[in-house]
């Protein structure tokens, strides 16, 4: 079996496998009245616009990274069994995706936890955990994966394109946690609009896995393709209206593992042009919050940025099919980028 064929087995595999499990999940949801609560304090905009998706179901991250560890499992099993045809499509394998997909699941359950925070009201104001908390819990989750990098097996080199690669030391576990946390933090700050972080995800993770493929890290490419499929699966559910919300435990363990991925494959400073529309929703927030701090004025109508074009007469889909559009382009020129800068 060649690797391309293995790869779109996976992916194909990972979609059909999301896509019938959705309505699973769906009714699970509603059942229990697992939904999103709309703040209102300190955020009267987004209220007005937003108002009215209060209820719909939330943590339907589930979905992606469940669809994940279960064709993981699966696979593992069936190649212990049955090697042959499973054992080539087996992609769990130490030097590559043990790292990755052990920090998924952990972000993912921690995530699970605010989102449950929130939507039974509990913490600063009856949301969950604050933001500040959020960015620490980035922190010590990405500190986890450097120390495991640079001590575990080694890494201490950083590639910047075209130039080559340069030996930092130390200074890796900086650079790891800065990566890692920004990634997530910026996830975090995208998921606002029906569709909006699934599709910029969607774009992000199918670059990083080309790369992934080119520089013959096939197990890599294969867990990315995997990830890739669910999310395809989930953003047909997810467009506008959403069906479900993708919730703390999709966008912090699918930021974090982003961030993750882009380190294992030395492309971390390609992940500007990759994950633009993720660069562009932080910076957004970090330029308002700064700008209310020392100039007491704000800057955009309201934050993430998504919700400024919302407040000055873009409709929802608008804002989410531009960045789409944005986000693709973007993608494709830091992969070429990558492919060349090798």
């Amino acid at each position: 079996m060649g690797e391309i064929t293995r790869l779109l087995i996976l992916i194909s595999v990972s979609f059909l496998a999301a896509f019938f499990a959705a309505p699973l999940l769906t009714h699970f949801l509603f059942k229990y009245r697992l939904g999103k609560q709309i703040r209102t304090e300190g955020a009267p905009i987004f209220a007005k616009m937003h108002g009215v998706k209060a209820g719909t179901p939330t943590m339907g991250g589930i979905l992606i990274w469940g669809t994940a560890v279960f064709m993981a499992a699966i696979i593992w099993l069936l190649a212990i069994f049955f090697d042959g045809f499973f054992g080539k499509l087996n992609f769990l394998s130490r030097s590559q995706t043990f790292l990755p997909f052990g920090i998924l699941i952990f972000s993912a359950i921690l995530g699970m936890i605010d989102d449950l925070l929130g939507i039974f009201r509990i913490g600063p104001n009856g949301g969950g955990l604050s933001m500040k908390r959020k960015i620490l819990l980035y922190t010590g989750v990405a500190a986890v994966g450097a120390y495991w990098f640079y001590f575990k097996l080694g890494w201490n080199v950083f590639h910047i394109p075209f130039l080559g690669n340069f030996n930092v030391g130390f200074w890796y576990i900086p650079i790891f946690i800065f990566i890692v946390a920004a990634a997530a933090f910026s996830a975090n700050e995208t998921d606002g609009l029906d569709g909006l972080a699934a599709g910029v995800l969607l774009f992000s993770f199918a670059a990083l896995g080309a790369l992934a493929f080119m520089q013959r890290h096939y197990d890599l490419a294969a867990f990315t393709g995997v990830i890739v499929g669910a999310l395809l699966a989930f953003l047909w559910f997810n467009i506008y209206p959403a069906r479900f919300f993708m919730g703390d435990t999709g966008a912090m363990s699918l930021g974090i593992t982003l961030g993750v991925i882009a380190m294992l494959t030395n492309s971390a400073l390609l992940l500007p042009l990759i994950a633009s529309i993720l660069v562009v929703e932080s910076g957004s927030v970090i330029i308002q919050v700064l700008s209310k701090k020392f100039r007491k004025k704000k800057i955009f109508q309201s934050t993430p940025i998504h919700h400024h074009f919302e407040a000055i007469g873009w409709p929802e889909t608008k804002v989410t099919m531009r960045f789409w559009i944005i986000s693709a382009v973007t993608a494709a020129i830091g992969l070429i980028i990558g492919l060349l800068g090798k």
